[in-house]
């Protein structure tokens, strides 16, 4: 099973709005047979990979699988099913499928007289599977908060600038963040202030083009707006109340809230397009309103050896207003990237009273 785990990372980036998933087949005898992951969107599942590489030595074997085998014909068929067919006898399944509308291949299998086990390293495989989890369980995008700072916390001088804090290292490692989502959010703040592009550079990966939204209140995203322009798509979330300019006349007016809009119906519209993972890569006002509203799933943070003193900090209010309301986080990775480090954090689950 951790192998499949293992196969299944291979797929990030690739599977939205499928899951990722791994399988590997044993033979009767318990020898590798065959394995394989879900690459792609509409390409075939990773039952159908590994029952394809084993043949006819899946007969009487066992398969191992990260998620439930789908029961229902989509752009390709029920992979309950094939496992059937290749006349597998057992299924060893870490993570049943929240999905509705695929659920059931256990009870499938089990009624074709498959010996079926699950729960073997779930929680592993729902690590490795958490946006698309949240995606189905929370209806909303998985967020990833990046931010990058000196060792000090500040992520810009005390005039504002701050190309560059970190190492072109660091920035090309961005790049390969923003490839792996659906989807790029900054505020407004931070496209007036920066006129970023927001857009995925990543060597031989052009098809990789995320949704660069722009969460921006009052309609002030200049017509000039780097993010306006390209292929990429675009997407600006304006208040429903706000004085939208022509060049905006696309924008999304969603519910006003304190200090914007609605994050949570921000959310909704995003998983509403299929999205199912997401980069927050706004200033540190919008970086904590998300934090305040519970929308950030994962934190990822590049930190320079280097001090400013003075200067905005990474993160701005989140709704922390004494010791005992701390946003704690639990390491994942520590990981040198050129002479800077990356941190990939997640929120700590709350302390049992």
């Amino acid at each position: 099973m951790r192998r499949a785990i293992g196969l299944a990372a291979r797929g990030h980036g690739g599977t939205s709005p499928n899951p990722v998933v791994g399988c590997v087949v044993l033979d009767a005898s318990g020898q590798v047979a065959g394995e394989g992951f879900h690459a792609y969107a509409g390409g075939p599942h990773a039952e159908v990979v590994a029952l394809r590489e084993a043949g006819e030595r899946a007969r009487g074997g066992t398969a191992y699988v990260t998620l439930e085998p789908c029961d229902h014909t989509g752009r390709t068929g029920p992979c309950s099913g094939a496992l059937i067919s290749a006349g597998v006898a057992r299924v060893v399944v870490a993570v049943t499928d929240p999905n509705p509308l695929a659920a059931g291949g256990v009870d499938r299998l089990r009624r074709s007289g498959v010996e079926v086990e699950t729960g073997v390293l779930a929680e592993e495989a729902e690590r490795v599977n958490a946006a698309w989890l949240t995606f189905i369980r929370r209806r909303r995008p998985f967020v990833t908060w990046k931010f990058a700072a000196t060792l000090d916390g500040r992520s810009a001088a005390a005039d504002g600038t701050s190309k560059w804090i970190t190492s072109p290292e660091a920035r090309a490692d961005v790049h390969r963040l923003r490839a792996e989502g659906d989807a790029v959010i900054a505020g407004i703040g931070t496209v007036i202030a920066d006129d970023p592009q927001l857009t995925a550079r990543v060597p031989g990966d052009a098809a990789r083009r995320p949704l660069r939204v722009v969460v921006d209140s009052a309609a002030r995203t200049p017509a000039s707006a780097r993010v306006l322009a390209g292929e990429e798509p675009a997407l600006v979330a304006v208040a429903d109340d706000a004085d939208v300019p022509a060049h905006l006349g696309h924008a999304v007016r969603l519910p006003r809230a304190p200090g914007g809009i609605d994050l949570h119906a921000l959310m909704a519209e995003l998983h509403g397009r299929q999205i199912v993972s997401a980069l927050l890569e706004g200033g540190p006002t919008l970086a904590g309103s998300f934090l305040r509203e519970g929308l950030v799933d994962r934190v990822v943070g590049y930190i320079a050896p280097a001090l400013l003193g003075t200067g905005p900090a990474a993160l701005g209010p989140a709704g922390v207003t004494t010791i005992g309301e701390i946003l704690r986080l639990e390491f994942e990775e520590v990981t040198p990237i050129g002479p800077d480090l990356r941190l990939v954090l997640r929120p700590a689950p709350p302390k049992e009273s």
